[in-house]
């Protein structure tokens, strides 16, 4: 069993990334820029928010929070990105979720400019990943292929298996496998017997946020195992694996926390700088 190590991986392409922002500012005079939409006061969001820009100012990229409150109407969320929209020095805007339960996300994240959207969550953008075209990818999944990659994993050939279809995380992450050459399983809510499906999986991807429900029985040996999942269970951080149990007959396996967590920040810095790069001045 060999550790995926994301807060190592994350740290070095932090560190390109800083030299790539620095010869923008040099050659072209770019500072990066990113705008957090921040709707309420989720403790959660808050503290992720707080990192998110934290990691920006590591690299060297310009960010901007726009706090707004949870009460606020729906136009006025929507005139606050029409005006990020327009602005030339902004290379890329998101809005962090989960949002308040009166406001639809989908609502909003069709309103970010396609060449801003480096959540990759608009659906021009969501659609380009699926038919194999260069986009934003989500974060969270194109983390998932950097760290599979940098560890010289070959994905092409492998029977992957996806627990859960968010469109945040199982959907697109299952789209990268496919254009990667993997033969993909989904799985949900719904899905009957679900270890029948994680047990024929090389490659075992879990992100739904329910802690250990991947037990030992459902792996096969030697698989490849990314625990996306999170929850805090009496003041502990659990993923959707039991490590303890599983990692012995894994040939890889995500951390939690330390694994799939760092690399996400990371592809959020790294689609900003690649909008950066497309900016027209």
């Amino acid at each position: 069993m060999r550790l995926l190590d994301g807060k190592k991986l994350s740290a070095q392409i932090k560190e390109d990334l800083r030299k790539e922002t620095q010869n923008l500012k040099e050659t072209r005079g770019i500072i990066p820029g990113l705008a957090v939409i921040l709707v309420g006061s989720d403790a959660a969001s808050e503290l992720y928010v707080q990192m998110k820009a934290k990691a920006c100012d590591e690299v060297g990229v310009y960010s901007v929070v726009h706090k707004m409150p949870e009460n606020l109407k729906l136009q006025d969320i929507i005139d606050t990105i029409k005006m990020m929209n327009g602005n030339p020095f902004l290379d890329g805007i998101l809005i962090q979720l989960p949002l308040p339960k009166h406001i639809y996300a989908s609502e909003l994240l069709e309103q970010i400019a396609i060449e801003k959207d480096v959540d990759g969550f608009h659906p021009h953008n969501f659609g380009r990943l699926f038919t194999g075209l260069d986009t934003f990818a989500p974060c969270t999944p194109l983390g998932v292929m950097r760290l599979l990659e940098s560890n010289g994993v070959e994905i092409k050939g492998l029977n992957a298996c996806v627990v859960g279809a968010s469109n945040i995380v199982g959907r697109p992450m299952a789209a990268l496998l496919l254009n990667a050459g993997a033969t993909v399983d989904i799985c949900h809510i719904f899905t009957r017997d679900l270890a029948e499906h994680t047990k024929r999986a090389d490659l075992l991807v879990v992100g739904v946020g329910k802690a250990d429900l991947i037990s030992e029985d459902m792996v096969k040996e030697g698989a490849i195992v990314v625990d996306i999942g999170i929850s805090r269970i009496d003041g502990k951080t659990r993923g959707d694996v039991a490590f303890d149990k599983v990692a012995p007959k894994t040939s890889w396996i995500t951390p939690v926390p330390g694994g799939v967590g760092p690399m996400t920040i990371a592809m959020l810095l790294a689609n900003t700088i690649k909008a950066a790069k497309k900016r027209k001045i």
